[in-house]
């Protein structure tokens, strides 16, 4: 969610509800400010009023890097968004042309990007598996389109596309 906290609009990245023994009720909150990027640590009371200010999402895709940020299209407006790559943060693992994400918006600036739950890559370095070497379940190194290193089964060649979880960084199937 986003909030007005001391005049500046900020999301919430984390949050505690906390009942310490003999003291007062309190919510501990971890806020990044949407004008500066800036993260802090807050206490609120349980008595304290905020403002919650509404959050838009929106299906963007994907289109290029331009030198250092990241540019998303609009399926539908083709309006375009330039992200910088502290917004992106690990999402860059996973960002192939035309990939599909959502996008959270406050007062039209994006705050925020998600991914599906997974992607497919194609990979473009797979060292040979050694022969011989066929124990339970082996696996080695490749590297996908993206630069992001994998473990994947023996058997997967360069070139091949894999599905690959998002949250976890590993490989789930071939594609």
């Amino acid at each position: 969610m986003a909030i007005n906290y001391n005049g500046d609009i900020c999301v919430v990245l984390d949050s505690q509800h906390r009942t310490p023994g003999n003291l007062r009720a309190f919510v501990q909150a971890s806020i990044r400010s949407i004008r500066t990027g800036k993260s802090s640590d807050v206490r609120f009371s349980s008595t304290e009023k905020i403002e919650v200010v509404p959050m838009m999402t929106r299906k963007m895709e994907y289109s290029y890097k331009d030198l250092e940020d990241y540019v998303f299209s609009d399926p539908e407006t083709y309006e375009t968004v330039t992200l910088p790559p502290e917004l992106v943060g690990d999402v860059k693992n996973y960002l192939v042309e035309n990939a599909q994400v959502t996008m959270t918006f406050v007062e039209d600036k994006a705050v925020s990007l998600e991914l599906p739950s997974s992607v497919v890559l194609t990979v473009t370095d797979a060292p040979e598996g050694i022969r011989g070497d066929s124990a339970n379940n082996v696996q080695k190194s490749v590297t996908m389109e993206t630069g992001i290193v994998v473990q994947a089964p023996l058997f997967i060649k360069t070139g091949e596309k894999l599905k690959i979880d998002t949250r976890t960084g590993k490989y789930m199937e071939r594609a």
